[in-house]
């Protein structure tokens, strides 16, 4: 087994999640932008080709953001969130996602 297998992610350990927000439904019907929450180790050609595997869509361009977590005060002491990477993916024109 070869180091680059070892290191990939599967289609399904890439995308985490749909990123159901008003502003991503506001990005859907206006400009055919999906968003998703990631996994961290993913990379941009990991993400675009597991979209269009999994849907079966072309994808034209992948934006990503790395979030760092919030610190939240708990009883006497202080908690970080946990860090998320979300993903903004543009599809072509033609192509929608049907569970947005």
């Amino acid at each position: 087994m070869s180091a680059e297998h070892s290191n990939a992610l599967s289609m399904y350990n890439v995308i985490l999640r749909a990123h159901v927000t008003e502003k991503a439904t506001h990005l859907v019907e206006r400009g055919n932008m999906y968003t998703f929450l990631v996994n961290k180790d993913s990379t941009k050609t990991e993400i675009r080709s597991a979209v269009e595997e999994l849907w079966n869509v072309r994808v034209v361009s992948v934006k990503t953001i790395n979030r760092v977590g919030k610190p939240r005060r708990h009883k006497m002491r202080e908690i970080t969130g946990a860090d998320t990477k979300k993903a903004i993916v543009v599809l072509h024109s033609e192509d929608r996602i049907a569970f947005f």
